[in-house]
């Protein structure tokens, strides 16, 4: 689950947020690490379908013993890396036909419909 550290400072700077509390005393969530063969399994169920939804993602969490949001998160943060990757794919064939793309065209192109990432477990 989510894993809190106290820091030891007395005073709150910025707002609070889900790993941290509005007191005089800050929370840093632990970053998750994935075991190699969990990241394997991941990487498998992403190459089958980018969207884990239901009890697939219940099933597939208890299966890894990781919970349904570190699984929910890690498909968001994958789909993100993915997408990027597309684009410069694509970017990288455009440029061998002499197709020059606009420099901002990558951060523009579909923000609307790209996820922001997210890396906050529950």
């Amino acid at each position: 689950g989510l894993e809190l550290s106290h820091c030891v400072g007395t005073n709150s700077l910025g707002p609070a947020g889900p790993w941290r509390s509005g007191g005089p005393c800050k929370m840093k969530r632990v970053r998750t690490v994935f075991k190699p063969e969990q990241l394997e399994r991941l990487e498998q169920e992403f190459l089958k379908q980018q969207y884990m939804v239901g009890t697939e993602r219940v099933d597939l969490a208890a299966t890894l013993h990781l919970t349904e949001t570190q699984v929910k998160v890690w498909f968001q943060n994958r789909r993100i890396k993915w997408r990027k990757q597309s684009m410069e794919q694509k970017a990288a064939k455009l440029s061998q036909f002499g197709v020059i793309q606009p420099a901002s065209a990558d951060s523009t192109d579909s923000k609307e419909h790209e996820e922001d990432p997210v890396d906050v477990e529950l």
